[in-house]
This record gives structure tokens, sequence and C-alpha cells, in this order.
């Protein structure tokens, strides 16, 4: 009884400087490759595509790289560390993609293809590129807790982009987070019309969309309102891991461990390779209490996760600790 109450506490102090926010010197820098192409629907490359990397592990960011497609639509970057970084392809006609990657230092790094469609309908595209600025300021006064001016940033993009209406989501973030929930509502009940009319990432946009409103449900307190929106999410696009795992990032913030789990569980299920589901249901079992399947969880990440990562030093450090 003593060992699994030592345990408990041990657990609470790991959980606890986990929440913490870890700066790594020259976070993203290494000695990593990577390269892809863009193409179009006909596989045919696209000449002078935009392709952005920007280096996300552990929420530390900063690095962030850019590069223009070349005649055949290849495009590369060197000197990059291991860990999760975001990729993102645009160009004038198209609606653009994005996806998250993980890269490594000892191993070679898939090619990656990323393919564009033609932007119809309610698809987002950038009129005025060097507005782009406003939409990452936003995203930077986002991130450090300053909504009021990440509205306005994007409130100003959303100006000059009239088409881009994904941002509305964004809007809807902050209003929802300075605690206007209602605003928040309206605002993200305009974003599902409009994607209905997006044939590209409408589907993307719808399940996004249902997840922000079922946090809004949750901020209410009304558990039962909040997973009828989840669940539409994930019912929306059955297939995406990630609408599934950012469902239950959003459970876990709010400490319904049970709901986590299981869309942590569901995302895992959809992509069995991906070690993010696995590290977060460690964090779930460890705020549960569950030393053998934290454990059972952290080892599957470990197995997946680059050697090189950062955080495969931290989960060590926890498997040492809660081994004891």
């Amino acid at each position: 009884m003593k060992k699994q109450y030592l345990q408990f506490l041990v657990c609470l102090g790991i959980i606890f400087l986990i929440a913490q926010p870890v700066l790594w010197a020259q976070a993203g820098r290494g000695v990593g490759r990577l390269g892809g192409v863009v193409v179009d629907e006909q596989d045919k490359p696209i000449v002078g595509a935009k392709v952005v990397l920007t280096y996300i592990q552990d929420a530390a960011g900063g690095l962030k790289l850019e590069a223009t497609t070349n005649k055949k639509g290849e495009w590369s970057f060197i000197g990059l560390g291991s860990g999760k970084w975001s990729l993102t392809a645009s160009a004038e006609g198209y609606a653009p993609v994005n996806q998250e990657i993980s890269v490594s230092q000892l191993e070679k790094n898939p090619r990656i293809t990323l393919k564009l469609k033609k932007a119809t309908g309610g698809s987002s595209i950038i009129q005025d590129e060097s507005s782009l600025q406003l939409l990452d300021e936003g995203n930077a006064f986002y991130k450090d807790g300053k909504y009021d001016t990440a509205l306005v940033m994007y409130q100003q993009f959303l100006e000059k982009n009239p088409n881009a209406y994904q941002v509305m989501l964004n809007i809807g973030d902050c209003y929802r987070e300075k605690g206007d929930l209602d605003k928040a509502l309206e605002i993200y009940n305009q974003v599902l019309e409009k994607a209905k009319t997006d044939q590209a990432l409408g589907v993307t946009m719808t399940a996004k969309t249902l997840a922000a409103i079922g946090a809004v449900y949750l901020k209410k307190n009304n558990l039962e309102e909040a997973t009828k929106y989840f669940k539409q999410s994930v019912d929306t696009a059955p297939q995406d891991e990630v609408v599934a795992f950012n469902v239950a990032e959003v459970f876990f913030s709010n400490q319904q461990l049970d709901e986590a789990q299981k869309y942590y569980e569901m995302a895992a299920n959809i992509k069995p390779s991906w070690p993010d589901p696995y590290l977060k249901l460690g964090y779930v079992f460890l705020n549960k209490n569950d030393i053998p399947k934290a454990i059972e969880n952290f080892e599957k990440f470990l197995k997946l996760e680059p050697q090189d990562s950062p955080r495969v030093a931290m989960v060590q450090q926890i498997l040492q600790a809660i081994k004891k």
C-alpha cells in the first residue's frame, strides 16, 4: 500500500513536470534531411509552390524554414533536428495542405509527396501573400494567451483574404478562450456553413469545427452535449487519426480521463505507427494511477519514436521512476 502511494506521488510530480514548457537550445537544429515533391491531382509537378516546415516538437516551436519547388515540383530541407514538424504546401489557385511528420537524424527520412487540389467553391485562395505574416503573428499571440491581439491579426488577415474562411476557426477559438462562448458558437456555425461548399477541405474543416464546438460545451460544463459534438467530429472523418487525437487532447486537458483514453486509443487504432497516442495514453494511465498500463504504453511509444528524439530520454526517465 505504501509503495503504491509513493508511486502515485511520483506520478503526480512527473505529470506536473511534463506540463511545464520546455525550451530546447537551438530547437529543431540537427543533421537530418527531408525532401519531396508537390503535385496536382493528376500527379503533375507544381512549379513555384511554397513549402513551409515548422518545428513543433513539444510545443517548443521557433524554427521555421521555407522552400519553393523547382521545375520538377521538388523541394528539400537540410540541417533538421529529430522530432515533430508541421509541413505546409500552397500554390496560387490550389487549396493548401498541411500534415505533421516525424524527422529522424539517424535514419533516412522517406520522400514526401504533397498533393494539392484545385481550389473550388469555398476553398481558401490566399490573394495577398504578404498578409501571411498577420496569420503567423496571430498564431503567436494566441499561443501566448493574448487573445484580443490575436483576434485583431486574424480579422485583418480575413479582410485581405475573404475566401480564406478557415481562419474563422481561429477567430472562434479566441472568443472561446476569452470566455465569450456564445460568440464562439456563432463563428463556428458560420464555418460549418462555409465548409459545406468546400470540396477540397470541407470534410476536414467540418470535423475540426465540430470538435471546437464540443470544447465550448465542455467549458459550459455540459459533458453530454460536448460528447455529442466530439462523436460527430470523429464520425465525419473516421479515418483521420488527427481528429480523434485532437478530441482526446480536449478531454485530457479537462481531466475527462476515460473519454480521453477512448479517443487516444481510437487514434492509435487508426494509425498504429504513430507514437503520440501511446505517449498520451501513458500520461492518462499515470493520472489514473494504473502503473502497469502506463508502462505498457510508454514502452510502445519508445518502440515507435526516433531514438534521437528528446522525448525518448524524457520517457525513459519516467519509466525509471515508476518502475522502482
